[in-house]
């Protein structure tokens, strides 16, 4: 009786859930596969539309962790039980976790915008964020930045969306600034024609644009000129160091003399 009993309870509750748990085991196993599928299906789309890797790498993790759950919550339901509690708890969860994380989330964001409209690359030199070198990496939570010192800075990517970015690497040519200052009793012509030729002797000073020498201002101590010359992108630094020293170099050989700033004192002697 007792066998029979037993026997007649198991084979109720197959016949009742027997059915439920192969077609959940069934969905769980095919909406698996299918999540798996459909999330190299996206990746490869992505690859094809040249989307940057750290982007696709992303988008991939999020497409399968969310298509996984929604096959955990058919199987579920398959199974009999009551999702909407589940749902409800998952709600209050991510809520939970979107306010405890929300720092990171807004670097994830930023970086998701950097990705997406690129105002730099791995390479350029940038300033960004209180940070200026040479961007190194760029991954969900930050942006690794190497100083002309080599130096590492990290930088969250939610402090450079939110300021400025100015991306020295992304024009071909930059141009070099310089204000030099003559005596106001030095040879104003020879100055000027001076500053040219040092441009124009200097092969990689660009031809076009034009380098321009003229007199921009009539200071308190000094007469000076402002110096410009196009040089492609990576010859800059390198300009503007050298053309410091010719310039000094060329002056002092020619007699021309860079004033520093002075102050002439006249007195009166009072007779007594």
């Amino acid at each position: 009786m007792e066998i029979s009993k037993y026997t007649d309870m198991i084979i109720m509750y197959v016949s009742q859930y027997g059915l439920k748990i192969i077609a959940a085991l069934l969905i769980f196993i095919i909406g698996k596969w299918a999540v798996k599928k459909l999330t190299s299906l996206s990746k490869r789309l992505m690859q094809k539309a040249n989307i940057d890797q750290t982007l696709i790498e992303f988008s991939e993790s999020l497409i399968y962790f969310l298509l996984l759950i929604m096959v955990v919550i058919a199987s579920l339901n398959a199974l009999g039980v009551n999702t909407t509690s589940f749902i409800a708890v998952f709600g209050a969860a991510g809520l939970a976790i979107g306010l405890a994380l929300q720092g990171s989330l807004a670097n994830i964001g930023a970086a998701v915008l950097i990705i997406i409209f690129r105002p730099f690359k791995v390479g350029d030199f940038v300033e960004a964020g209180g940070a200026t070198g040479t961007v190194e990496d760029v991954n969900l939570f930050s942006t690794i930045i190497a100083p002309l010192d080599n130096r590492t800075i990290i930088v969250p990517n939610s402090s450079i969306v939110g300021g400025n970015i100015i991306n020295y690497s992304n024009k071909t040519q930059r141009r070099v600034d310089h204000v030099f200052g003559i005596g106001y009793g030095d040879d104003l012509k020879l100055a000027k024609e001076t500053l040219m030729q040092i441009m124009i002797d200097d092969s990689r000073i660009l031809s076009e644009p034009t380098p321009f020498v003229a007199v921009s201002e009539l200071g308190d101590s000094s007469v000076n000129f402002v110096f410009r010359a196009w040089v492609n992108t990576e010859d800059y630094w390198d300009v503007y160091f050298e053309m410091l020293e010719k310039v000094k170099l060329t002056f002092d050989e020619k007699g021309i003399s860079i004033p520093y700033p002075q102050m002439d004192i006249h007195t009166n002697k009072i007779e007594g």
